[in-house]
């Protein structure tokens, strides 16, 4: 089922949450140990991320480096396949800019599409670690706009050659979500552009937005109404990642481009231990939680980060 069918029949607030691939080398039983105990609470969808190659060098015999690349968390795809056989749910994978030529993007759809996939979160990606700015792999696509318009175009039959466009050829319909910046992508140079560019994706036929984590519901509230008045109406869910360590105080606004808010900051650096800290976050969020929830939002999405421990206590305080 589609995340926007998902939101539509719901009559009451939904959860779903974000999960990661397990690095390479271990075992899919590491997902089962995150998803089994939230499994309790019936979550209408769930996400898996998708991470793009990461590049080392070797010294060659002849004192020459050589660049080779892994993927450190293979396996997105069959984990939706596995996450859907298993527990009966539809699963959301997410589909990147980066690291895929248009070839591989059109090839992967086709495989989602004969899995009974009916959802792809469309993101441009990260930058390569050493890199300090995005590139596109040669014939990929550089902005996520450029992406959802090669899905559309799947789900109008259209493919890169037309010599299989046929007139009874099966019809791809994946619903289409994609990413929203309550604070602004930390690439943009103001709100104003930011939002320009997220209509445009609405425009080439996105479904949903997935808002980055943040930790002040006004910045939420406001993004929401921003994007009404610029004639975004498609359903918005907000994100929310609850703070566990006294580290992510630099971290997260560091890398995501976000706001914590000073009274969440004071409580934090003078908790005296990491379980308070821990609990801190988890009491923050439920709070956020609750305020979202009564003002009528149809899904809450959590990022768990592959630890369960602290979402599994705010999903049910709140669910």
């Amino acid at each position: 089922m589609k995340v926007t069918d998902h939101i539509d029949k719901a009559k009451k607030s939904l959860f779903s949450f974000e999960i990661l691939p397990p690095l390479r080398g271990h075992d899919i039983k590491n997902i089962f140990s995150t998803l089994d105990p939230l499994m309790e609470f019936n979550p209408p969808f769930i996400d898996v991320t998708y991470h793009r190659e990461e590049f080392f060098y070797v010294e060659k015999e002849n004192g020459l480096l050589q660049r080779k690349s892994v993927s450190r968390r293979p396996g997105t795809i069959g984990i939706c396949a596995e996450i859907m056989n298993k527990y009966g749910i539809d699963a959301v994978p997410h589909l990147i800019c980066g690291g895929f030529n248009k070839k591989m993007t059109e090839n992967a759809l086709i495989d989602l599409n004969f899995l009974g996939i009916d959802n792809v979160l469309v993101l441009r990606g990260d930058p390569i670690k050493s890199e300090n700015k995005f590139f596109s792999k040669k014939d990929g696509h550089k902005y996520a706009v450029e992406l959802v318009e090669q899905v559309q175009n799947l789900n109008k039959g259209k493919y890169l050659n037309k010599t299989f466009e046929k007139k009874n050829s099966p019809l791809f319909d994946f619903c289409i979500g994609i990413a929203g910046y309550p604070e602004k992508h930390l690439e943009a140079p103001n709100m104003e552009s930011d939002l320009f560019f997220l209509k445009k994706k609405v425009e080439a036929g996105a479904n949903y937005i997935v808002t980055q984590m943040f930790f002040d519901n006004k910045k939420y509230f406001t993004f929401v109404k921003k994007c009404r008045s610029e004639g975004i109406i498609i359903p918005i869910i907000p994100g929310i990642k609850p703070i566990s360590s006294k580290i992510q105080l630099n971290s997260l606004p560091s890398r995501f481009y976000l706001n914590i808010p000073n009274e969440l900051v004071k409580e934090i650096e003078k908790a005296k231990d990491k379980k308070l800290i821990f609990n801190i976050g988890i009491e923050w969020a439920i709070q956020q939680s609750k305020e979202l929830k009564n003002s009528g939002v149809k899904v809450i999405h959590y990022y768990t980060m592959d630890k369960p421990e602290n979402i599994y206590k705010i999903v049910q305080a709140i669910y």
